[in-house]
């Protein structure tokens, strides 16, 4: 069985597209493609009760839960509006993603 392939990855700039985080703007930090889940900063954020240990306090804490890919689309680096993501090939031989949108290359 192949790795499965996504088109979004850990640094990326995206929005949120449907739940009860939507519209929020915010980067990946973590890219889980085999279960084709993204985690995004400030989005699908819960209260974790955690126990006291020996190296940390414990406490009620913030953290940011996965949401399945398809819930998010990328920034378009132009607009700032979310955008489908198309490939190049580009005349050096190098692949790389383009937005829909605007055209532009994405880093």
């Amino acid at each position: 069985m192949t790795k499965p392939k996504m088109k979004i990855k850990k640094g990326d700039q995206v929005v949120v597209l449907t739940g009860r985080s939507k519209g929020v703007k915010g980067e990946v930090l973590d890219a889980y493609p085999v279960v084709r889940r993204v985690v995004v900063q400030g989005a699908n954020v819960v209260t974790k009760h955690q126990k006291p240990t020996q190296t940390s306090p414990g406490g009620i804490q913030k953290k940011e839960l996965p949401i399945h890919v398809s819930n998010v689309a990328l920034v378009d680096p132009k607009s700032g509006e979310a955008t489908r993501i198309n490939y190049k090939t580009l005349k050096d031989g190098k692949k790389v993603r383009v937005a829909k949108k605007s055209g532009e290359t994405i880093e």
